[in-house]
This record gives structure tokens, sequence and C-alpha cells, in this order.
């Protein structure tokens, strides 16, 4: 699956970096790696619900947001 990630983004012309972490939740690997790499930005993904669902993000993305001080960037 990161291979098959780590080729669009080649074709895109996007650097991009591989990481698996494994036995933590993704939020939580998402906050520590951000910091510890001094990132600038986070970019997630939201579900792009419809209506009321449109309020609510993915949990992952709802407590990166929470929980982070580097901007976020939520797509969908």
């Amino acid at each position: 699956m990161l291979d098959k990630c780590k080729a669009s983004a080649d074709d895109a012309g996007v650097s991009a970096t591989l990481v698996h972490v494994e036995d933590k939740r993704p939020a939580e690997a998402i906050l520590e790696l951000s910091r510890a790499q001094g990132r600038d930005l986070i970019v997630m993904a939201s579900h792009g619900r419809r209506r009321l669902g449109r309020l609510l993000l993915g949990s992952q993305t709802a407590e990166v947001l929470s929980y982070t001080e580097i901007p976020v960037l939520v797509v969908r």
C-alpha cells in the first residue's frame, strides 16, 4: 500500500518519505513524528460527508487538530 502511495507522489513530482509506525494509534504517531522531525505542516483528509456529517471529521483528524501546535491542512 505504501509503495503505491510513494509511486503516486513520485509521478506527481512530490517528494515523499514512507514511514510505518507499529503499535501506536495513527493520531499519536502523526503528532510524535511531526514534532520529532520539525515539520511545519500536517496534511490530513476528512471524510467529505454531507449535511450533519459535514461537521464531523474523522476521529484521527479531530485528535490531531486538538493536540498539535503545527498548522493542519484538512482536505476532502
